[in-house]
């Protein structure tokens, strides 16, 4: 069996409340989804933490069709109309934390990187929360974006207009 871990970017201030309050959805729920154990792609765990998610005030995908996805906007043309989106896992009910949950993709092929970019271009995100895997093919996934990001912000020249990344892993 696996553990939990998760940490906040940067590591200079604390968690806030409604952050802290979707991390304990993927804790309370991790001996369901623990990656050491489980084999499951990222749809079934979404599908494992959507209760919790949804009872705090997230609204959450409900599966791949196109009614069911959410679209956050990110481009906006003439009389308002919505130009760009990028779909997201979740979204906070006050639209703040973005929240992408990752299997076997995340740090293999990038789309941890994916994500952030598509959060960083979501005008009123703040926060995303980055769900993956701890084992994947025997590497550790959650360790290797851990590094990743910890690099991004202790380096300092590249700035980011989210206040946070939440890693979290499963």
């Amino acid at each position: 069996m696996g553990e939990f871990r998760y940490q906040l970017f940067p590591r200079s201030f604390g968690i806030t409340e409604q952050v802290e309050e979707a991390i304990k959805c993927f804790e309370n729920n991790f001996n369901l989804i623990d990656s050491h154990t489980h084999n499951y792609g990222s749809n079934e765990v979404l599908e494992i933490v959507r209760d919790e998610l949804e009872s705090i005030g997230f609204k959450i995908e409900k599966s791949k069709k196109k009614d069911d996805k959410i679209r956050v906007p990110v481009l906006f043309g003439l009389n308002n109309k919505i130009d760009k989106f990028f779909d997201a896992d979740g979204i906070s009910e006050d639209k703040t934390i973005v929240l992408e949950v990752e299997a076997g993709r995340a740090y293999r092929n990038n789309q941890f990187l994916k994500d952030v970019f598509q959060a960083c271009m979501m005008p009123s995100v703040e926060y995303l929360i980055l769900a993956v895997r701890n084992t994947y093919a025997g590497t550790d996934d959650f360790q290797s974006i851990f590094a990743f990001l910890e690099t991004l912000y202790v380096n300092g020249r590249l700035k980011l207009p989210l206040k946070g990344i939440v890693l979290i892993g499963y």
